[in-house]
Order: structure tokens, then sequence, then C-alpha cells
């Protein structure tokens, strides 16, 4: 069993990791944030979310994960259609998993995000261009949201949703799950695409999101649920399948680590 000594110093090198990353991600914020505002102030409206998270996003990422010294492994990815426009499912442990997401696919795709997320220099007006902000509390802001969703989807761009609607904190393996994912891909009637990450909160926890540890993320995709046909008496059942596809995948990577 390791000593307390060893221990902390783990801790400290994990912390100073952390105010590495820290440091790398505000710089590459500044020089991502004047990226993205070239692109959308010299790109049409149609083509301008593409190119931004072609050029931009997925480099960031990359960018990120390098200076992290975390690697990524997607399974499955061929399971995705590159031409359909689907409604993504995550579930969400920890801040790495937002790269993880932009390089888990190639589809363009819109984040579901917090309205007060706006309020944050330079990655507000990230979010403005390429989330869909939504104040959860007000009745009328997320069907204002839903309505954003739905003419995404119309223009071809996919949205991606973490279900738990927040970071699971906890010993569970996953939060319950909000509506909002479901019931928009069956409106939509569009494919609804399931990805579990695997050990995102292992290398940053959420409880101590400044103590970063190098190692490998894991993205497993499961088959698209085809949601033509169902209608809003399915979000229980459709919502369940999703529940059973991630604790699935969860469960077997807990038993390795056995």
């Amino acid at each position: 069993m390791p000593s307390n000594k060893s221990i902390m110093l783990v801790r400290l090198l994990r912390s100073v990791l952390g105010i590495w990353a820290a440091l790398v991600f505000t710089a590459t914020l500044l020089i991502s944030g004047i990226l993205y505002f070239l692109i959308f102030s010299t790109a049409s409206k149609n083509n301008a979310p593409h190119i931004a998270h072609r050029i931009v996003s997925r480099a960031w990422a990359r960018v990120l994960f390098l200076c992290y010294g975390i690697r990524l492994k997607v399974k499955n990815k061929e399971v995705l259609d590159n031409k359909t426009v689907y409604v993504f499912a995550a579930n969400h442990r920890s801040m790495l998993d937002i790269p993880a997401y932009a390089l888990a696919c190639n589809h363009t795709f819109r984040f579901l995000a917090k309205a007060e997320l706006m309020k944050i220099p330079v990655l507000g007006y990230i979010i403005r261009q390429l989330y869909i902000p939504v104040e959860r509390k007000n009745k009328a802001a997320r069907a204002k949201s839903m309505e954003n969703m739905h003419r995404s989807l119309q223009q071809g761009i996919s949205v991606f949703i973490c279900p738990e609607g927040t970071r699971n904190k906890t010993e569970n393996l996953l939060l319950s799950f909000h509506d909002g994912a479901f019931r928009l891909a069956i409106s939509a009637q569009v494919p609804l695409a399931v990805l579990t990450i695997l050990n995102s909160g292992v290398l940053l926890s959420p409880n101590r999101p400044i103590e970063l540890k190098p190692g490998t993320i894991q993205c497993i995709w499961s088959p698209p649920i085809d949601t033509k046909g169902m209608t809003e008496s399915d979000i229980p059942t459709l919502k369940e399948m999703v529940i059973e596809l991630m604790e699935k995948e969860l469960k077997a990577s807990a038993d390795l680590r056995k």
C-alpha cells in the first residue's frame, strides 16, 4: 500500500500538470478564438460551422491532448455514416470529455451548453457560434433551445447532448438522464448515436479538476438507434436502451481494472 508521502507526491505532480494544462488551455483558447472569429466573419453562414469544426475544433482538441499527455482510442467509429445527421448522446464525467467528443467522430455538431458559459470572455463568443445555449430552469428558454436544435438538424448539423446534464461527480456509473436528447431524436425522427467515454474521470477527476494524469481515454460507439416511427410515449424506452448500452461498457471497463 502506498505511503502517505508517496500519495502526496503523486498529487503534487498531478497538480503541477494540472496547472500546466490550465495555462495551455488559456493560451490555445485565445488563438482558437481568433481563428473562429476569422472563419465566422468570412465564411458563409452555412459553411462556417463545418469549416470551424474541421479546421479549428478538432485541431484544438489534438493540441490539448498532446500537451496533456492524453491518448485517445476510438472504437466502432465505423458504425457512423458520415452523411447522416444524428443526435449524439454521451456520458460526462470530466472536462477532458469535451475535446474527446470533438475527436470521436467526423461529423460537424453543436453542443447543448449552459447559457451562463456565454458570459466567459472569448469562450462565450465560441459558445455563441458553435453551441446551442440553454437556461435549464427557464421553461421558455428550454423550448427555444429545442427549436434551435431542430433547426440545426434541418441544416445538416448534428446535435451533441449529455443526458446527465452535468459532470457525474458520484460513484454511480451514471447520473439520472434528462429527456431532452431522446425527445429531440424522436421528434426530429433522426437516429440516436450513443458514445460511452471511459477513463476520463480517472485522468481528471470532476472532484479534483486541478489534478491531471497522463493516460488513455477510450471512446466506444454503439450502433445508432433508429427512431423512425417512435413517438413521445417511447421516450422512457429509448432512454432505458441508452442507459443499458452505456452501463454495459462502463461495467466492462470497471471489471477489467479489477
